[in-house]
């Protein structure tokens, strides 16, 4: 196969400099499920995450399963601004993920595990990138 893509499901803490996510071959209710069991999975004991979603259809199925310590919060439609990992997702294909020539699949998948756990290694780009003075209680 000539085109072959990964996508990560990642998820931000700015006020920690924490961040979930997971690498899947597509985008679907079921990928969705399993990165907000990561996701529930690094809130810490007797915390509660909110989770602000665009409405990809993947995010606002019936069927999506929610762990009971995420609340999820939808954006309003075509308001990619609003949510703090869209600069996460354009500081990772800037300087990590784009003009690449991958020689398989495997490749590609190896690469986006590797450019999200360096991101993760660095909590204060966390921080920097994702911080919206509205986005985190004080």
């Amino acid at each position: 196969m000539r085109n072959r893509s990964a996508y990560i499901f990642g998820a931000i803490c700015p006020k920690e400099g924490k961040a979930a996510g997971i690498v899947m071959p597509k985008c679907n209710t079921f990928a969705m499920e399993l990165h907000l069991e990561e996701i529930s999975l690094a809130v810490d004991e007797n915390a509660h995450a909110v989770v602000i979603m665009d409405q990809a259809a993947w995010h606002t199925s019936g069927k999506l399963k929610v762990p009971d310590n995420i609340t999820i919060i939808p954006l309003p439609p075509k308001s990619p601004e609003l949510n703090p990992v869209e600069n996460i997702w354009q500081f990772m294909r800037e300087n990590w993920l784009s003009n690449r020539v991958f020689k398989s699949y495997n490749d590609i998948v190896d690469h986006c595990c590797y450019a999200w756990n360096l991101l993760c290694d660095q909590p204060w780009k966390i921080m920097s990138i994702g911080m919206r003075d509205w986005a985190h209680g004080s």
